[in-house]
C-alpha cells in the first residue's frame, strides 16, 4: 500500500475549504480560510483540500496563502483533468513543501453521455494525461472517478488501474450523489481491492455525500472493506445534504476501535474548537442534536439519565466531553484577572490565538468583565473566536441610541453614528418596525448599501440576564449572499455590529474589484 506503512491507519482528508465551502451559506473570505486551515492543521488533519485553484482568483490566492503558511498537513488543490486546471493547482501549491494535486473526471454512463460526451477510452486517456501532468508539480497525486458508485464495476476497475499505473498514489471512489448504502459500498471496495490492477500500490479513499443520511455509515463501511482514506468535512458541511462529518467518522473509529481495528492521527481534543471556529466563521451553528459537537451531545435532562450519570458517567456517555475538547468548568476569570491567566485559560479551552491578537482580545475581555457579573468559558470562547471582533473598516459603529415601546402611535427609531476610515462621521436617525429594523435602515442610509435581510438569529452565549448575545445575519446584495456576526451584552448593538461587518465586506470587495479593473487596464 503506497504511503501507508501502517496498514491500520486511516488518513483524514478534510475538504471543508473546498467541497464544504461550495455549499450555499458557507462561503469564507481568504483570511477566514487561512484561519480555518491553521485550525485543521492543529487538529491533525492529514490532507487539507484548500480549494479549486482554477475556479476563481480568490480560490487561487487562498490556496497559495495556505500553502505558504500552514505546516504539518499536506495541502491539496482540486483540478479537472485538463491542462489549465492542473497548471493553476501546481502554481497555487508552489509555496508548499508538502502538497498534493487532486485530479478528477467523471466515469458513470450518465456523466459520459450527458456531461462529458466522451467515450470510455477518451476518459481513460484524459485521466492518465492529467495524472502525468500533475506529477510534474508533485509526486503526490490523487485521482477521483467522479460518480464512481454509478459506474460499471469492470470499467471503474479499468480506470482506477490505469490511474495507479500512471502514478496516482491515492484513488478515490466518490459517492457523488449520496446514492449508495453501507452494504453496497463495502462490497464494492472489497471487489475493487481484489480486482484493480496495482491496488496494493495505492490508498483507496471514500468520499461520501449525505443525501440519504448515510455518508458516515458508508465511509466507515468502506474502511471495513480496506479503504484507508476518508474525505470529510467539519460539522459535515457540503453541497446539498453535506459530506461525511469528520468528527463523527473519527470518533466512531476511536470509540469502536475493537470493531474497526483502525486509528487516525487526529488530535481529538481539537475537534470541538474546530467545530466552533467553523460555526463562528460561517455563521452556521451545528444543530443542537448534531452528533459529537451539537449542544445536546453531552446534555442529560431526564431524571433516569441524570441519576445514572451521577452514579457513573459511563451509564449514558460512550465518550467523555474532554475527548473532543469540550471543557466544562465554571466561572474562573473576572475583571481583576491578568493577561497571563487569560492566555492560560485560552489554552485550557483548546483555543489558539495569534500573538498579535492577544492584546486586542484581552482588552475586549476586560471591557466585558466590567459589564458582566460573571465571565464563563463560553464568553471567552466567543471573544477568541471573534478575535475581539476587531473592526477592519472602512466603517466603524461609534455611537448608537435605540428607542422602543408599545404605546399607541409610537414609532421605534434608532440613531446611528458611523465613522469612515477617510475621516467622515455620519449620524442618521431612522424609524422601523422595531429598534433593530430602524438601526438597519439607518446603516443602509449612511452607507448607501441597500441589502436584503434573509435570515436573522440571536443566540445567548451564556446564561443569565447579562449574557452576551451573538447576532448572526445573512443578507443578499445584488447576486451575492453575505453573512455577518456581532457580539455584545446588548443584542441591538450586536445586530447593528453584524450589519456593519457585512457592509464593510461589501465595500472592501467592491474596492478590490475596482483596483483589479484599473490594474488590468494598465
Amino acid at each position: 500500500m503506497a504511503e501507508a506503512e501502517d496498514k491500520n491507519r486511516v488518513y483524514i482528508f478534510d475538504t471543508t475549504l473546498r467541497d464544504g465551502e461550495q455549499a450555499p451559506g458557507f462561503s469564507m473570505s481568504n483570511a477566514q480560510k487561512l484561519r480555518m486551515a491553521h485550525k485543521l492543521s492543529d487538529l491533525g488533519v492529514d490532507i487539507i483540500e484548500a480549494g479549486f485553484a482554477r475556479a476563481s482568483q480568490g480560490d487561487f490566492d487562498s490556496i497559495s496563502a495556505i500553502a505558504k503558511e500552514v505546516k504539518g498537513s499536506t495541502i491539496c488543490s482540486l483540478s479537472r483533468c485538463n491542462e489549465g486546471d492542473i497548471e493553476a493547482s501546481g502554481k497555487a501549491l508552489a509555496p508548499s513543501d508538502n502538497k498534493r494535486i487532486h485530479v478528477f473526471i467523471a466515469t458513470s454512463p450518465i456523466h459520459r453521455e450527458f456531461k462529458l460526451k466522451m467515450s470510455k477510452e477518451e476518459i481513460v486517456d484524459r485521466a492518465v494525461a492529467g495524472i502525468k501532468q500533475a506529477l510534474t508539480y508533485t509526486d503526490n497525486v490523487e485521482f477521483s472517478a467522479e460518480d464512481a458508485i454509478r459506474t460499471e464495476r469492470d470499467y471503474l476497475a479499468q480506470v482506477l488501474g490505469a490511474a495507479i499505473e500512471a502514478g496516482a498514489r491515492t484513488v478515490n471512489i466518490p459517492d457523488t450523489v449520496g446514492y449508495t448504502t453501507p452494504d453496497e459500498i463495502k462490497d464494492l471496495f472489497t471487489w475493487l481491492l481484489a480486482n484493480v490492477k496495482g491496488a496494493d500500490k495505492a490508498i483507496f479513499s471514500a468520499h461520501c455525500h449525505n443525501d440519504l443520511g448515510l455518508a458516515v455509515a458508508n465511509s466507515l463501511a468502506a474502511v471495513q472493506a480496506g479503504g484507508r482514506q476518508i474525505e470529510c468535512t467539519i460539522n459535515g458541511i457540503g453541497e446539498r445534504a453535506g459530506n461525511a462529518s469528520l468528527e463523527e467518522v473519527v470518533m466512531a473509529m476511536r470509540v469502536r476501535g475493537s470493531e474497526y481495528g483502525v486509528h487516525t492521527n487526529i488530535n481529538t481534543p481539537m475537534i470541538y474548537p474546530a467545530s466552533r471556529l467553523l460555526a463562528n466563521i460561517t455563521g452556521q451553528s451545528a444543530a443542537r442534536n448534531k452528533a459529537i459537537v451539537g449542544e445536546n451531545a453531552f446534555a442529560h435532562e431526564s431524571g433516569i439519565h441524570q441519576h445514572g450519570m451521577l452514579a457513573n458517567r459511563e451509564t449514558y456517555e460512550i465518550m467523555k466531553p474532554e475527548d473532543i475538547g469540550l471543557v466544562k468548568s465554571n466561572l474562573v476569570l473576572g475583571k481583576h484577572s491578568g493577561r497571563h491567566a487569560f492566555v492560560d485559560k485560552i489554552k485550557t479551552l483548546g483555543l489558539t490565538l495569534a500573538d498579535d491578537k492577544v492584546d486586542t482580545v484581552f482588552v475586549a475581555f476586560k471591557a466585558l468583565a466590567d459589564k458582566k457579573k460573571e465571565i464563563y468559558d463560553s464568553d471567552i470562547e466567543a471573544l477568541v473566536l471573534g478575535e475581539g471582533k476587531v473592526n477592519i473598516g472602512p466603517w466603524t459603529l461609534t455611537a448608537m441610541k435605540a428607542y422602543s415601546g408599545q404605546e399607541k402611535d409610537f414609532n421605534p427609531s434608532a440613531e446611528i453614528t458611523l465613522t469612515h476610515e477617510d475621516g467622515r462621521t455620519v449620524t442618521q436617525t431612522s424609524k422601523g418596525e422595531g429598534p433593530v429594523n430602524a438601526g438597519f435602515e439607518a446603516v443602509k442610509e449612511i452607507t448607501g448599501i441597500d441589502v436584503t435581510l434573509e435570515n436573522f438569529k440571536i443566540t445567548a452565549v451564556t446564561r443569565g440576564d447579562d449574557a452576551q448575545g451573538t447576532s448572526t445575519i445573512h443578507v443578499r446584495y445584488k447576486d451575492d449572499l453575505y453573512h455577518g456576526q456581532g457580539i455584545s451584552t446588548d443584542v441591538v448593538v450586536s445586530a447593528i455590529e453584524a450589519l456593519v461587518e457585512v457592509v464593510n465586506r461589501i465595500e472592501r470587495k467592491s474596492a478590490a474589484n475596482h483596483d483589479a479593473r484599473i490594474h488590468a487596464q494598465l
